[in-house]
């Protein structure tokens, strides 16, 4: 990983303290020179995930970029450690940004998760939106662990459609998982975007800005989503800014050392 960006220990993940605009032109400079790396779009689910599990604070660690997804995961980052960071890096905007910086490069993406139906729906749109983009190839999600023999299909598929950057969706935490088991063999940037997918489809709506703006994109997904979503944001939620209250004031371990490498990976596909 490069030391070089700015980063800011959350609850233990390691966030990197950068804009839209010096994302994107990382991951285009990594596209470019077939470089290596792992980016995650990272909201309070995923950062609660990875404080339940070690393992995967571990993986998260290892990305070359965690982005403050939700305006929550920025506001820490701040807070935590005088960081002033003017936005957040939502997945969707990020994915939407490196297509259009593609499209002007002429390097193609690949589209990695989902199911086929929403697939062909964000080759559409994004084709739609940006007539030079050549989406290079897209590989379904298969629901479940995928055999090693499909593992080395997929890196195939990925490398012989000539794609430079790899966008994958398949859900926090799978994506992320994926993302660093994957990133160095494909060496390529590799970005774990999640709902990025559903809403280049248009299966769901953006939250108007104000809401984005105040930390409240959570409740606009929750009012789409009630019966999948209530559980994770009601419940994790207040348990992430007790978390917060007890790192900035010294209580509990929330080191980024505290994770360990997994045993053995799985590697969802």
């Amino acid at each position: 990983m490069s030391g070089a960006l700015p980063r800011g220990n959350v609850l233990g993940v390691n966030v990197t303290a950068v804009d839209l605009g010096a994302a994107v032109g990382l991951v285009m400079d990594a596209a470019r020179n077939r470089r290596a790396m792992g980016v995650s779009a990272l909201a309070v689910h995923g950062v609660m995930s990875a404080v339940e599990s070690p393992e995967l604070q571990y993986q998260l660690n290892q990305l070359e970029m965690v982005l403050p997804d939700g305006q929550p995961v920025r506001w820490a980052l701040n807070w935590l450690h005088g960081i002033k960071l003017p936005d957040r890096v939502p997945g969707p905007d990020l994915m939407w940004e490196v297509c259009k910086a593609a499209a002007s490069e002429g390097l193609g993406i690949f589209l990695y998760g989902s199911a086929t139906e929403t697939l062909q729906r964000i080759r559409a749109n994004l084709e739609r939106g940006m007539p030079g983009l050549t989406v290079a190839g897209v590989q379904a999600s298969r629901f479940r662990r995928a055999t090693e023999q499909e593992r080395i299909s997929d890196f195939e598929t990925i490398r012989e459609s000539g794609a430079s950057v790899v966008f994958v969706g398949l859900g926090c935490p799978r994506q992320e998982i994926w993302t660093y088991e994957n990133r160095l063999d494909l060496s390529l940037p590799v970005l774990a975007v999640g709902a990025a997918f559903d809403y280049h489809a248009g299966l769901l709506k953006r939250s108007p800005r104000w809401m984005g703006k105040a930390g409240l994109e959570w409740l606009y997904r929750l009012y789409q989503e009630p019966r999948r979503l209530a559980g994770r944001y009601l419940m994790l939620n207040p348990l992430f800014l007790g978390a917060l209250l007890r790192q900035k004031l010294g209580f509990g371990s929330f080191s980024t050392g505290r994770g360990v490498p997994p045993d053995e990976l799985t590697r969802p596909s």
